[in-house]
């Protein structure tokens, strides 16, 4: 199964001033390391700060595209990993190895499988040819 675990920071926490951030980066490159040697991790980004996105509003048509304000932010997304586990309380074990701070949210949802949905749909089959033009049908470790 795969999961994504996303990286969150509620908008009342500030990080310290000094903040070391070359230990912020090893402590997180270890943990990729660790998902990688297991055998685990297929993707994961990190986000730039908020302020460079956008926001795009489809409450009307054509949407509306703006730089902000972003309304009542509780929680900002700061990036992501996607790891595939045989099951969900592995998936959390390697949640919880996650080194982040105190005040730090890690959310982890199961991504959905193509094959959950009807395999009738054309979009559905089209989806494969996709995953396979983009080498992501393969399994973990081929």
């Amino acid at each position: 199964m795969k999961y994504m675990l996303i990286m969150r920071q509620p908008a009342e926490v500030e990080l310290p001033a000094d903040l070391d951030f070359t230990a912020i980066v090893n402590a997180m490159g270890a943990y990729n390391e660790s998902l990688m040697e297991a055998g685990v991790l297929l993707a994961g980004e990190g986000l730039a700060p908020a302020e460079e996105g956008l926001v795009i509003d489809f409450e009307q048509t054509p949407p509306l595209v703006t730089d902000g304000p972003y309304g009542e932010v509780k929680e900002l997304f700061n990036g992501f990993w996607i790891i595939q586990t045989a099951t969900r309380e592995e998936a959390v074990e390697w949640a919880k190895r996650c080194p982040l701070g105190p005040g730090m949210k890690l959310e982890l949802r199961r991504v959905t499988e193509t094959e959950e949905f009807d395999q009738e749909n054309e979009y559905v089959q089209k989806e494969y040819g996709w995953r396979e033009q983009l080498g992501t049908d393969k399994p973990v470790g081929a």
